[in-house]
């Protein structure tokens, strides 16, 4: 699905519980709310709370920017034909307005089909700058990399500004020129009295200027598929299917349009020892019997390779969690800690020192763990 495809069926002002003509304080305030409220750490193990601090952090991303707010407001505007496709993406590429005194009505249908929309000197504006494309790509991290955080470089192929014109379209050492047939507008009119319709340029094929001498590289495109390397730092904590966006790192606009953004999708995977919930780690440890009931102090391993000693009282019953204090993930806002739970280890075979001991055992025995069942 496309940024202004998704953008147009997501309403993120009701996602953020807020109007669309909310300052951008109350929309911050709005976000940081929300946030807190179902932040994964708030609400552990909890999948529809993970799903809407997603959604809420999505809607922030655009609205609470403001250039990407403007852009989505206007695609929401527009409606469908918003994203229809070409240079403006009405289908059939057709607009209209209007001469005389009823500008607001041309005004109102050239805005529907983003096309041609008269201005109040008879000016057409044709096809502007335009931002580059959101691109998404998936990073693999280890269970330690992604509690520590990583630098690192990502491949990434896609369009990038063509290198030799530096995104001209014109081979070096000549320049693009405006289209003879609309002016440079993008749009020609076909006025029929009371309408005038507006239709994309076949000559620029909308763009306003015409590439006469093509880049020998990008045949005039102004754009080359290639693999190209990018930085990406991932912050210390970071939790699996986490999207991390690169401002700008996206595909390159054109007619002077910024650069989309590129998503960074995290993919952590499993350790064989470590689990997670929230910034806490888990771990299972196994302990004897003996430990179990006569007490004993127990050393288990931490996620940075060292080790901590719990102390298990006497008469501890299987699956008792111990909490060790800052020893779990530690993030940019807080460090978790780690969760022991104890499981009483039953051996598969026993020696014969053992089965006796433990036949001594159940002979000194003096009450049932079942006499309140009866019977």
């Amino acid at each position: 699905m496309s940024a202004q495809r998704e953008w147009f069926e997501k309403d993120y002002y009701k996602v953020l519980g807020v109007s669309e003509t909310a300052p951008a304080k109350e929309i911050k305030s709005a976000y940081r709310k929300l946030s807190r409220q179902f932040h994964p750490d708030a609400n552990p193990g909890d999948t529809s709370a993970e799903e809407r601090f997603k959604d809420i952090s999505a809607a922030y991303d655009v609205v609470g920017d403001e250039a990407r707010r403007k852009e989505y407001d206007e695609v929401r505007r527009l409606g469908p034909m918003g994203f229809g496709g070409g240079a403006g993406g009405a289908p059939g590429g057709f607009s209209f307005t209007t001469d005389g005194g009823v500008g607001d009505l041309g005004d109102l249908l050239g805005g529907l089909f983003n096309r041609g929309r008269r201005r109040s000197g008879g000016e057409t504006r044709g096809a502007g700058p335009q931002r580059g494309a959101d691109l998404e790509s998936e990073i693999q991290l280890s269970f330690e990399g992604a509690a520590s955080g990583v630098e690192t470089t990502l491949n990434v192929t896609s369009d990038v500004s063509c290198a030799t014109c530096a995104g001209t379209g014109a081979r070096p050492g000549t320049s693009p020129t405006v289209c003879a047939n609309c002016g440079g507008r993008g749009v020609v009119d076909d006025n029929q009295g009371f309408f005038s319709f507006s239709a994309p340029c076949q000559v620029c094929r909308g763009q306003g200027y015409r590439v006469e001498d093509p880049c020998p590289t990008c045949g005039g495109a102004g754009v080359e598929h290639k693999a190209r390397k990018v930085k990406v730092r991932i912050p210390a904590g970071v939790r699996d299917a986490q999207r991390i966006r690169l401002a700008g790192r996206g595909g390159p606009g054109r007619n002077g349009g910024p650069n989309g953004d590129l998503y960074v999708v995290v993919r952590v995977a499993d350790h064989p020892l470590f689990g997670r919930r929230g910034d806490d780690l888990l771990l299972t440890v196994p302990i004897t019997f003996p430990e179990a009931a006569l007490g004993a102090e127990v050393a288990v391993p931490t996620l940075d390779g060292g080790s901590v000693t719990i102390k298990v009282p006497a008469g501890t019953r299987p699956g008792r969690t111990f909490r060790v204090k800052g020893r779990g993930i530690e993030t940019a806002k807080r460090t978790g800690d780690l969760l022991v739970t104890v499981e009483v280890a039953v051996p598969a075979k026993l020696s014969k020192e053992e089965r006796r001991a433990i036949e001594a055992l159940a002979d000194a025995a003096t009450s049932s763990p079942r006499s309140h069942l009866g019977g």
